[in-house]
């Protein structure tokens, strides 16, 4: 979805990459899914329980993580890893509905106030009591410009934070902010010990400083470059949630190949966002299984530059209408999925009665193939032959496949594509620095949602906003979006979410591809889990025990 860092990548052109999809287009064509596809797959709510605790287990992870501080775990590897050791005011459950977690209730006793009451005999991995003093110095961080938070705009409406009880904590929004709480049960919400943070500064959540929360793993050893090792805190407060494994390690496997290789061989024993290349290969091994489950994520295209050729919304919708995205999604993720016209899934706008669902959902334009009329938008935009450059790295098929294939929907339309391939790394710094996105016109991103409230996704693309990365500035649906926020009932604000629904597919800031399910392996060692894309923030090892 979004990441981090900051390394060197190389370039190199478009030839190859035409020519090698123009191949896979016909196979594609002809037959169908990719030699190897399994189409009979179905969502799974959870796996085969426990036999009993195991010793320890490990877990392939596609990068290593930029930071478990907090404020900056805003991307798969980083998330996954800090949702075992640190704990957030509210859980996220499977369907992505919240429940009470550091914080044993919450209330919003007027407009612009949420009170959070402190759960009592919660201690920090270093046996410090959990206290509100606390809660009070985690959340004000966020708003600390010298800290410069990801989760800074969760907090943009925040006047105060304060304690306000002896366990009792209250959060003033100068406006009623529908969406603060939401953000309770995601990184936004992570509760750190007053004292580490003070104590740690610049080192707080790197491998030196590490983290001191409560959660159900206590992190032992960071090794840069190669791994996390965890350790079940036997101090943990929530018995329910008692880490069945004494001990766990995170492994970073950059490369696709060598990450199938590890879980296939037995290696490893699990990992998140299988590679979709990897699912008939795993299935059809003896080691374990592929689960899919409940996801919030849409695959799209970030349109990064709208001073070049994309800033012409005739422009973008000529690519969305020249896209295979039916193509894309059989060889880039095996058809595991569905086309999407949105970036939403229906997953976040859970809760919610299926007529108004539907109805947010049959409002917006398809985009179903049309190289005549893609041709037409670009020839009357004038953007005959100019450049776009694409930005893709080697993480999976899908990135491969989807950086293709928009080079030959480009080209097919009369406008000239340029692939730029970096590191997995170098990657992630797309997502947050600047400096990085520069000269990029589009990249491919996994966009998930981090509350089941389709507003999180219209609030991101809202003018000025950090994940705005295009900086797409269009004041009839930033004034809906800011209206929607500000409605606490969850079917009124639904009706402001379909109109901004409607504004982004017309106007295109960014296209969406697919909405793909969440893809869990689990060696024939484990089982336990319940695969959905709550395990960025909810502590999912801790329920991994012996099959």
């Amino acid at each position: 979805m979004r990441a981090r860092r900051r390394v060197a990548g190389s370039r190199w052109t478009l030839t190859a990459a035409v020519a090698g999809l123009g191949a896979a287009a016909l196979a594609l064509s002809s037959c169908g899914a990719p030699a190897g596809a399994i189409s009979d797959w179905e969502i799974s709510t959870t796996t085969p329980a426990p036999a009993g605790d195991i010793d320890s287990f490990s877990w392939a992870v596609h990068s290593e993580p930029y930071s478990l501080d907090y404020a900056y775990a805003f991307d798969y590897p980083d998330n996954q890893v800090l949702a075992n050791v640190c704990e957030s005011l509210l859980r996220m459950k499977p369907d992505m509905s919240l429940e009470p977690g550091l914080a044993e209730s919450y209330a919003n006793p007027t407009p612009t106030t949420w009170v959070y009451r402190i759960r009592e005999g919660v201690t920090f991995h270093d046996g410090t009591a959990l206290t509100a003093n606390d809660v009070v110095a985690s959340l004000k961080r966020h708003v600390d410009p010298a800290v410069g938070s990801f989760w800074y705009s969760v907090y943009a409406n925040v006047t105060d934070i304060k304690k306000t009880g002896p366990m009792e904590v209250t959060v003033t929004t100068k406006i009623p902010d529908s969406q603060f709480n939401q953000s309770m049960g995601n990184s936004a919400g992570v509760i750190e010990s007053a004292k580490t943070l003070k104590d740690k500064g610049k080192d707080y959540g790197n491998s030196t400083g590490g983290v001191n929360c409560t959660g159900p793993f206590t992190m032992d050893k960071w090794t840069s470059g190669e791994s996390i090792h965890l350790k079940r805190y036997e101090g943990y407060w929530d018995p329910s949630l008692r880490a069945r494994a004494a001990a766990m390690d995170f492994v970073f496997i950059t490369d696709a190949n060598a990450r199938i290789n590890a879980l296939k061989s037995g290696e490893v024993d699990g990992a998140w966002q299988v590679p979709a290349e990897a699912v008939p290969i795993l299935r059809a091994g003896t080691q374990g299984d592929v689960y899919f489950g409940t996801n919030s994520t849409v695959s799209a295209l970030v349109v990064n530059n709208l001073k070049g050729p994309l800033g012409d919304v005739r422009v973008r919708k000529a690519l969305a209408l020249a896209l295979d995205r039916e193509g894309i999604l059989k060889a880039g993720a095996g058809g595991y999925g569905e086309v999407s016209n949105t970036m939403t899934t229906r997953t976040a706008w859970g809760g919610l009665d299926p007529a108004t669902v539907e109805g947010a959902f049959a409002s917006v334009e398809p985009y179903q193939r049309d190289l005549e009329k893609a041709k037409a938008l670009v020839k009357e935009a004038g953007a005959q032959g100019k450049e776009i450059t694409i930005a893709t790295a080697p993480i999976s098929n899908d990135f491969t496949v989807s950086s293709q294939a928009t080079a030959a929907a480009l080209t097919e339309i009369g406008l000239k594509p340029k692939i730029n391939t970096v590191t997995p790394n170098a990657y992630t710094a797309l997502f947050s620095d600047p400096s990085a996105r520069k000269d990029v016109d589009l990249f491919y991103t996994q966009w998930y949602l981090s509350a089941r409230d389709p507003m999180e996704m219209f609030a991101v693309l809202r003018a000025g906003e950090f994940s705005n990365y295009g900086n797409w500035d269009h004041p009839e649906f930033t004034k809906i979006v800011n209206q929607g926020v500000q409605i606490m009932d969850p079917k009124q604000r639904a009706q402001k979410a379909a109109q901004a629904q409607r504004i982004v597919n017309d106007q295109l800031p960014w296209i969406p591809l697919f909405a793909p399910p969440v893809m869990v392996y689990l060696s024939d060692r484990i089982t336990g889990l319940s695969p959905s894309v709550n395990f960025m923030y909810y502590p999912w090892a801790a329920t991994l025990g012996a099959r």
